[in-house]
């Protein structure tokens, strides 16, 4: 039932700009635009566990993506995406994280297995677009940006969803919209798995009382003069209600200054089943419902070419719920997030009730970032951030401190970037929120990209 009324929203959709179509399809596809992109990653992660104990993991791969859009067609627009990460002279120990770690974690296997160490290709995108006056819609395979579900464009290919969505732009600044996803394809994994099972695993039916779901998001937001204000509720029947929120505002005070301040407050509540079996004793969180809360606060400062952040975040702590955020869908939304410090592998295969670093129950953050771009001062193209994050909580025995440097160069259509990330202390928690931590993780980046 669920299935047949997206088809039908997009059987109406076709139907209506088909009409009067005349020989204009052909026209549509023979001005069709093509663009993509070719991207080489290296990564090299180090560790040292308790009991020194260390390892070292690291890989290179070359892909990317080709993009194929048609012309307008009464307003009706195709589009398809091919995606492809093939690593090259693998060591013994692989860092499978811009390959296919999440399809070795979706067998079984352990992050680093064989499985995850084979590169793949996937039709990462399908979808038509109709856009008209203020309403557009899409439906299809597609890669999108939100708060709560995200591509995660940064690493070596993006997540994507499936599903539909349409939008209206009212008067006066306001937008609202509401999608319906069934599927996720997470950047580390070739298949499409239905959006809850992706989230919960094994665990899916135990919790829902089902083998899938969906997650309907309904956004609302404004726009006016300095300001912006977004409210999004994601809604998954049986699983988890997740209301995001922020608030925005931007000031140029000259050609030299300008500054902006952000609010964030995030809300989380398990429902229906999932609220009902979490609360069981012996669940997956300790007979927990979920309960998590956020709130965040950012402020950014640009002069002269350069840029000052400093920003805060807190997740409240509720012993008597599981309290991290739930983040299975390349969300990282909270302004603390470093590139190492982001629920990165939170979105693999069945682990959405686990947290890291900022998202655990309890944990506050700190952090502080500089950038500088170095064009001011003749060399056109060059850019430096670096950045700094602390996390404490009463669950962790010592504070996490991460360090981030990226020294980055863009000419044209190319980019490159080398990013060095040391952390003390990584923090991460189990579904039950049992937490541990890593001592040392250094981590080491060199990504080239070049889009056309």
């Amino acid at each position: 039932m669920k299935r047949s009324i997206t088809l039908s929203l997009f059987a109406a959709t076709l139907v209506a700009t088909t009409a009067s179509a005349g020989d204009s399809l052909a026209e549509a596809i023979q001005n069709g635009k093509v663009k993509g992109n070719v991207k080489y990653y290296y990564i090299n992660t180090h560790k040292e566990k308790a009991g020194d104990v260390s390892s070292t993991a690291f890989a290179n791969s070359i892909g990317g993506q080709l993009s194929y859009t048609t012309g307008a067609w009464n307003s009706l627009t195709g589009t398809v995406t091919f995606m492809t990460t093939q690593p090259f002279a693998l060591p013994d120990n692989v860092d499978t994280s811009i390959i296919g770690r999440d399809n070795a974690i979706m067998a079984g296997a352990a992050a680093g297995d064989p499985i995850g160490q084979d590169g793949f290709s996937v039709l990462g995108e399908a979808y038509l677009s109709y856009s008209r006056d203020n309403f557009s819609f899409w439906g299809g395979r597609k890669v999108i940006k939100t708060p709560l579900i995200n591509a995660k464009e940064v690493r070596m290919l993006p997540s994507a969803v499936k599903g539909a969505h349409a939008s209206l732009k009212l008067d006066n600044g306001f937008k609202v919209g509401i999608a319906y996803l069934d599927a996720f394809k997470q950047r580390t994994s070739s298949e499409f798995v239905n959006i809850v099972k992706h989230a919960l695993g094994a665990d899916t039916k135990a919790i829902t009382g089902s083998e899938s779901g969906v997650v309907v998001p309904v956004c609302v937001s404004w726009k006016g003069g300095k300001h912006a204000v977004r409210v999004v509720d994601y809604y998954a029947p049986d699983f988890i209600n997740s209301i995001y929120a922020d608030w925005n505002y931007r000031h140029k005070q000259s050609d030299e200054l300008a500054y902006a301040f952000g609010l964030q407050a995030i809300v989380q509540d398990s429902v229906g089943n999932a609220d009902d079996n979490l609360a069981q004793a012996g669940s997956v969180t300790g007979g927990k419902a979920i309960k998590s809360r956020a709130v965040a606060a950012k402020l950014n400062v640009k002069y002269s070419g350069s840029s000052f952040t400093a920003a805060y975040s807190n997740v409240f702590s509720d012993d008597a719920s599981h309290d991290s955020l739930v983040l299975p869908w390349d969300g990282t939304p909270l302004y603390t997030n470093m590139i190492t410090a982001n629920n990165l592998f939170l979105s693999n295969y069945g682990k959405g009730l686990g947290a890291d670093t900022a998202y655990i129950g309890g944990t506050s953050g700190v952090k502080i970032a500089y950038g500088q771009d170095f064009g001011r001062f003749g060399y056109k193209g060059f850019g430096l951030t670096l950045s700094s994050a602390w996390f404490d909580n009463d669950k962790f025995d010592k504070t996490q401190n991460d360090l981030n440097a990226v020294i980055s160069y863009k000419k044209d259509a190319f980019s490159i970037a080398l990013k060095g990330i040391w952390v003390r202390n990584g923090a991460s928690a189990a579904a039950d929120g049992t937490v541990s931590q890593l001592p040392i993780l250094h981590q080491y980046r060199v990504i080239a990209n070049y889009k056309f």
